[in-house]
Formats: C-alpha cells, structure tokens, sequence
C-alpha cells in the first residue's frame, strides 16, 4: 500500500501547494482584484478539467484489473483508448473557448473588474488542455500499474516547474494573472514530456502488441465509455457544487469570494493529501477484483481506510494549530486575512467529515462501479447540498460551508452502504476458502 501511497500523498499534496503559491503572488499584488481573478480563473479549470478527470480513474480501474489478470494488450488499449479520447476532448475545448469563456463568466458572476483579468486568464491557460489530458491519461494508466513514482514524477515536473515561472513571470517580470496562467501551460507541456518517455519505455518491457482495431473502431470503446459516462456525470456533479460555492461566494461581495479562495487552499491540500491513500486503494481493489480474491479486497479496503483516518485527524490538528499562520502566509490584506480567520472553523472540521468520501471514491474506481459512484454523487448534491443551502442561506457563508460539509458527509455515508451492497458481492468465495 505504502510503495503506491506515499509517492501519490506527494503528487497530490504538491497540487494544492502550488494553488498556495498563485494565491500567494497575486494576494501581494497591490489589489486583491488579481487575487479573485485568479480565484475564479482556476475554478474555470477546475471545473473543466476535474469534469474530464474520468481519464485518470476509469484509466486506473481498467489497466488495474488488466494487470491483476495479466493482459499485457488489455494494457495498451487502456493507454491508447485513453490518449485518444483525451485529445478529442481537449481540441474541442480550445475550439469552443470563446463561448465557454463567456458562459463562465456569467454563471460565475464577477464584478466587471475582476470580470476582465479571469478571461485574460482563461483565454492563455486554455491552451494547456492537450497536455493537461494526456497527463491525466498518463498518471491514471501508471497508478493501474501500481507504480506510483512515475505520476510522482509527473506532478513534480508540472509544479515545480509552474511555481518557478510563477516567480519569474509576476515577481521578476512583472506580469499578473497573464504571467500566472502562462505559467501553467508551460507547465502541463513540460509534465507530458516526461510522462511520455517513461510510458514507452514501460511498454516496451511488457510483451504484447497494440490491438488497432480496438483503438480504431467506435463500438470497441463501449466498456471505456461505460465506466467513463458514468464518472463524467458524478465528477460534473462534484464540480458544480464546488462551482456553486464560489459563485454564491462572489455574490456575497469581494472580500468574501476572496476570503473562501485563501480557504479553498485548505480543502484542495485535504482532498489532495487524502486522494493520494485513495489511489493506492485504486490499485490494490482493481488488482484484487482482477485476480478475484475477495480476502485481498477486504484488506485493501481496511487498511487504506485505517490510514486515511490517521491522515484527516492530522489535516485537522495542523488546522487547528497553524491555520491563521497559513492564511497570513497566503495573503498580506488585513481584510481578507480577517474574513478567512472567521470562517477558518469549517476547514479545521473538513478533513474529519470528508474522509469517507475521499477513501470510498477510490474503493469504487477500482472497482470500476461508476454507475453507483454517479447515484450517490447526485442524490448528494440535489438532495442534501442545494436543500441544505437553501434552507442555510440566512447564515451567509457561514451557511454555505455548512452545507457543503453535509454534503460531503452524506457522499461518505452513502458510498459506505453501497461498499457492502455492489462491490464486495463483485468477487466470489476466496480462492484459499474453497
């Protein structure tokens, strides 16, 4: 578990360290207009992206359950499938960036301001969507393969190299949200280099040939799009939650959607530190399901669920510990550093409420049970968040956090019942009880 988990709590903990890092260099420019430009910029992209995430898990789900049955073509067909879809998807986001640009923008619901320096953004990040969706691709076939170092690789590449042009472009140069967004796209493009190398030499060690015909005729796609279809919709769901966040955000003031973009660093760093058990959950059940032994799912799942708990119960001291220094570090602006401090306690809670959830996505990736991972993601986000805030809207953001942490305990609770009810069952007697 620790040879895949320990190298993805360093992938993913670096991605929301490099968040800190945009808001850190505009939350010291001398407005913090750049700072929720940037804000609203990156969730843009969040939401893109993290909606095309399914490239990562249902790549993971498939190549692990490939690998656990030993098919070295199934693993190419899962690479190669996935690449391939990639590229369709980002082509067609550059070609509609104009229209999405303008429905962000409204939906989103910006100052006018503010309004001009997140399209100046969105209008050069987006040309990262090629390398951004191959890495994804990339990362999820690696993690398959339950070698974790190389999407390590990967990740440190893209933000390492991305947090050094950040203070080359806006500190050195002097550039704002352009010098941040610019920053990005050369970084994705730096990480899909290395990830490209070390595939082709992995496959090159794995006997097999590439199956074109599965590559090339539609109908061969079904079970890829199966599982994908289904993670496309639930992760569409999760994104508009955390959209819904940032727009009623903004729609309480400035200082307030500024504030919530220095505490969403908090829950981007608890979600991608807790993700990185999750993805070592990925691999061990899609293993486990491939070679069907139901004894080695089960130890998967404890094990993995006992260190996530370990792991949130640390989010949560730090928070509670270090949580104003954190924000004096990501911000200089007395009245953002104020509000974020107010509203500080819901993130110091977050990691205790949203550890089921995180480990249960990975259990279901796994196990390729996407369709249920969709159901609880909806029933979440129309029947527990939206009521949730609605009936909370008179506590301002106050509410709005509140509801949003129902929310990710209501994902937790029902992926729990549905563990018991559809994954378990997918494996039969354990081959040594027979």
């Amino acid at each position: 578990m620790w040879r895949i988990a320990a190298p993805m709590i360093l992938s993913n903990v670096s991605v929301p360290l490099l968040g800190m890092v945009d808001t850190g260099v505009t939350g010291h420019l001398d407005s913090p207009v750049y700072l929720g430009a940037v804000a609203i910029g990156a969730m843009i992209f969040s939401f893109l992206y993290t909606g095309v995430n399914f490239l990562r898990m249902g790549t993971t789900g498939i190549t692990a359950q490939s690998f656990g049955a030993d098919d070295n073509d199934g693993l190419r067909v899962s690479l190669g499938q996935a690449l391939i879809v990639a590229m369709l998807i980002a082509f067609t986001l550059i070609a509609l960036q104009a229209p999405l640009g303008s429905a962000a923008m409204y939906l989103l619901g910006p100052d006018a301001e503010t309004h001009v320096h997140a399209l100046e953004y969105f209008s050069i990040r987006i040309w990262s969507a090629p390398g951004t969706l191959a890495n994804f691709a990339l990362i999820g076939w690696f993690i398959g393969l339950q070698n974790a170092r190389i999407p390590l690789l990967i990740f440190l590449t893209i933000n390492i190299t991305n947090i050094v042009l950040d203070l080359v472009f806006v500190l050195a140069l002097g550039m704002k949200v352009d010098g941040v967004a610019l920053a990005s796209v050369f970084a994705e493009y730096s990480g899909l280099a290395v990830g490209g190398a070390f595939a082709l030499s992995a496959l090159r060690k794995r006997a097999g040939h590439w199956p074109v015909a599965r590559l090339i005729n539609v109908a061969a796609y079904k079970a890829f799009f199966s599982v994908n279809a289904n993670l496309f919709v639930r992760t569409m769901a999760l994104m508009f939650t955390l959209g819904f966040v940032t727009a009623q955000g903004a729609r309480l003031g400035g200082l307030v959607l500024a504030a919530n973009a220095v505490l969403m660093n908090f829950q981007n760093l608890t979600s991608f530190g807790l993700d990185g058990v999750a993805h070592a959950a990925e691999a061990l059940v899609g293993k486990a399901i491939g070679q069907k032994r139901r004894d080695a799912l089960k130890e998967s799942v404890r094990l993995t669920l006992k260190w996530s708990l370990i792991f949130s119960i640390a989010f949560t001291l730090v928070y509670l510990v270090a949580g104003r220094t954190i924000i004096g570090i990501l911000t200089d602006l007395p009245d953002v550093r104020e509000a974020a401090i107010r509203y500080l306690p819901w993130m110091i809670a977050s990691p205790l409420v949203s550890v089921w959830c995180f480990l249960y996505d990975g259990v279901y990736v796994g196990a390729t049970r996407a369709k249920e991972m969709r159901n609880i993601m909806i029933i979440s986000t129309l029947l527990v968040f939206l009521p949730a805030w609605y009936f909370l809207k008179p506590l301002g953001n106050d509410g709005l956090w509140l509801a949003f942490l129902l929310f990710m305990a209501s994902r937790g609770i029902g992926m729990h019942i549905g563990y018991r009810r559809t994954v378990i069952p997918m494996v039969s007697l354990d081959h040594d009880q027979r």
